[in-house]
C-alpha cells in the first residue's frame, strides 16, 4: 500500500544521497572530507548545512540508523529501542535519573516534542556576568534565532490546546498564574500527538527533514551505525578518528571499522556522548573540567485524574507552560522551575509513574481521564550547584554521575506541590505525584499537607530529564573547557557545537537555543576554513 505522505528521505535516496549504511559494508571503510561532524543532531544538523552551502566536503556520522517517515508507525514498543539511547532507559549512574536521548539521524530532533523557546536574556546574563560571555546577548543573538526560526519553521501554534495542556492553562488562570503558549518547530501539522515516536508525516521540521537533506543535496556524506570510538591526537591536533561499524541491530559491532580524516572536526553528539568521545581519546584538558559541570532540568511528574476524558495522547503534545516559578525565584537562590504538559502513552507512563500491583493497574485503567503536568527545574546557578560529570564505563562507554543534592530536593517539593495545586485548581478529582510513598490525593488540602511530609530521597522521588547541558562548557576565559566559539581548548582543529557548550541549564527546552547558537558558531567556522558566503535564506 501507497503511504499519502511523500517520503523525501526515499526521494532524496533516489537522487543519489551519499548515505553509507555501516551495517552494510563488506570492508572497512576509509574516508576524508574538510570536515568531519560527529553527531547529526540539532547542532550537527545545523552545522552540516552551513559548512555544505559554503562548499566545504563534510561527512556526518551518526550512530544511530537512518529512518523515515514510514518508519515511524507510532508504536511505542518500537520507537524507543530504534530511535533513543538504550531503549529510552538511559539512567544516570545511580539510577536515580531516567534520561531521554535520541539516537537516530535528526538525534533527539527526531524524537522531541517541537517545543520551541529562545535562551532566556536572564541565563545568557548570568552567562555573561560569571563566564565571560560577553557576546551572548539577546540581541547579538536574535537575527541567529530569527533565521533558524524561519528555517524551521518555528511559529505560534493556532489550534487550540488538547484538554491535557488546557487543563495546565485553566487551573493556572484561577490561580493567577500566568501562563503562555509554545512556538512549535512544524509545517502542517496533523496534530496527531506522537511527536516523540518520529514524526509519520515529516510536519515536525527536525533534523531529519530539514538541514541534513540540504546538506546531502549540497554533496556531504552521511555515515549511519558507526560509533565513533575515539580521536587519534597528536599534539594540539586531531589527526583521524576511529569509529566502530555497527550490525543491523545498531547495537552490536559489524566487524568492520572505519577511520576518518579531516582538516577540522566538530563535535556534535549530545552532552553525554561528546565528553564521553574526548575522555576516551585521552584529549588535553586544561582547564580540568572535561565531562564536568554537566547540567540536567531534573524533572518532577504529577498525574491527575479528572471526570472528564483528557486523551492526552491525542492533539500537539505541548503548547502551554508556565514561567511564574522561575520569575518569582532569584536565578542564584533556591531552584526555580518551568511548568509544562507532557503527552501521555501508557509505556513511558507506566514505567515513570510509582506503584505496583492492584493500585498501578487501577491507575492505568484511568488512564485516558489522566493529565499530566512537569515541572523543569533550573539547575546550575545556585551556589550549591555542582551538576554531574560524565564518566566511562567498564567498556568505554559513557555514564553521568549526577549527584541530586539538597537544593534540588528542596525545588521537587515545591514543585510537585504547584502542579497539585494547579491540577485541583483545573478540575480534578484526585492527583497522584510520581514519589513511591505519595498515596492518591483527594484534595488540595490532603495534597498539601502530605507532599510536604513526604521524604525527599533517592529513588523515593521519580525524576527524569530530557535535557543534558554542559561538560564542554565554554567560556571567555581560560576556566572554560571550549572557547565562546566554540573552539576547544588544547586542540586547534577541533570545535564542539551542541549543548555541551552550555555553562548551565537553560531553564528552557534547549533545542532553539542550540540551532541559534551553533548557526552563528557554523558560521564563522565555515569563512575561516574558506567556505564562500552562505546565502540569504540559509542559517
Amino acid at each position: 500500500m501507497t503511504s499519502p505522505v511523500p517520503d523525501p528521505i526515499q526521494a532524496g535516496l533516489a537522487r543519489g544521497w551519499k548515505v553509507i549504511d555501516g551495517a552494510a559494508q563488506a570492508r572497512d571503510l576509509a574516508l576524508s572530507a574538510d570536515v568531519v561532524i560527529v553527531g547529526s543532531g540539532a547542532g550537527g544538523g545545523v552545522t552540516a548545512e552551513i559548512l555544505a552551502l559554503a562548499g566545504l566536503t563534510v561527512i556526518l556520522v551518526e550512530e544511530g540508523a537512518l529512518k523515515s517517515s514510514r518508519d515511524f508507525r507510532m508504536r511505542e514498543a518500537e520507537a524507543y529501542p530504534a530511535l533513543y539511547q538504550e531503549s529510552a532507559a538511559r539512567k544516570t549512574l545511580d539510577k536515580g535519573v531516567n534520561i531521554l536521548q535520541g539516537r537516530t539521524v535528526g538525534g533527539s530532533t527526531t524524537v522531541n516534542w517541537t517545543s520551541s523557546f529562545r535562551t532566556p536574556p536572564d541565563t545568557l546574563a548570568f552567562w555573561r556576568e560569571h563566564y565571560a560571555l560577553d557576546r551572548y546577548t539577546p540581541q547579538a543573538l536574535a537575527p541567529w534565532f530569527a533565521r533558524m526560526e524561519a528555517r524551521l519553521h518555528i511559529e505560534d501554534w493556532p489550534t487550540p490546546p488538547n484538554e491535557n495542556n488546557e487543563a495546565l492553562r485553566r487551573g493556572a488562570a484561577k490561580l493567577g498564574i500566568p501562563t503562555g503558549l509554545i512556538r512549535r518547530n512544524v509545517k502542517g501539522c496533523w496534530n496527531l500527538g506522537y511527536c516523540g515516536m518520529g514524526c509519520p508525516t515529516n510536519a515536525k521540521q527536525s533534523m531529519l527533514v530539514s538541514t541534513i537533506p540540504a546538506a546531502l543535496d549540497h554533496g556531504a556524506t552521511l555515515v549511519t551505525r558507526a560509533r565513533a570510538e575515539r580521536f587519534l591526537i597528536r599534539g594540539e591536533r586531531v589527526e583521524a578518528l576511529d569509529c566502530t561499524l555497527l550490525d543491523a541491530s545498531g547495537v552490536r559491532p559489524s566487524g568492520r571499522q572505519a577511520r576518518l580524516q579531516a582538516r577540522h572536526w566538530v563535535l556534535a553528539g549530545g552532552a553525554i556522548n561528546s565528553p564521553a568521545l574526548l575522555l576516551r581519546s585521552k584529549a588535553p584538558d586544561p582547564s580540568g573540567l572535561l565531562g564536568k559541570r554537566t547540567f540536567l532540568h531534573p524533572t518532577l511528574i504529577s498525574a491527575a485524574i479528572f471526570p472528564q476524558r483528557v486523551e492526552g495522547y491525542a492533539g500537539a503534545p505541548q503548547t502551554v507552560y508556565s514561567d511564574h516559578f522561575l520569575h518569582t525565584q532569584k536565578i542564584d537562590g533556591p531552584l526555580g522551575y518551568k511548568l509544562e504538559a507532557p503527552p501521555l502513552h501508557p509505556v513511558l507512563l507506566a514505567t515513570t509513574m510509582a506503584g505496583f500491583g492492584g493500585a498501578h493497574a487501577a491507575m492505568m485503567r484511568q488512564f485516558p481521564h489522566l493529565q499530566g503536568m512537569l515541572a523543569l527545574l533550573r539547575d546550575g546557578f545556585h551556589a550549591d550547584a555542582r551538576g554531574g560529570s560524565v564518566q566511562l564505563n567498564g567498556d568505554g562507554g559513557p555514564v553521568l554521575d549526577y549527584p541530586l543534592n539538597d537544593p534540588v530536593w528542596d525545588g521537587a517539593r515545591r514543585a510537585l506541590a504547584s502542579m497539585a495545586e494547579i491540577q485541583f485548581a483545573a478540575g480534578a478529582d484526585s492527583v497522584q505525584v510520581a514519589h513511591e510513598s505519595a498515596p492518591r490525593y483527594a484534595s488540595w488540602q490532603e495534597a498539601r499537607q502530605g507532599i510536604a511530609a513526604l521524604p525527599y530521597r533517592l529513588h523515593a522521588v521519580r525524576v527524569a530529564s530530557a535535557h543534558v547541558m554542559g561538560g564542554c562548557m565554554m567560556s571567555g576565559d581560560a576556566t572554560g573547557v571550549t572557547d565562546p566559539d566554540g573552539r576547544y581548548h588544547g586542540l586547534r582543529n577541533l570545535s564542539v557545537h551542541d549543548g555541551s557548550l552550555f555553562p548551565t541549564s537553560i531553564g528552557a527546552n534547549p533545542q532553539l537555543s542550540i540551532y541559534g547558537i551553533v548557526a552563528r558558531l557554523a558560521g564563522s567556522l565555515a569563512a575561516s576554513l574558506g567556505g564562500r558566503p552562505a546565502p540569504a535564506e540559509a542559517a
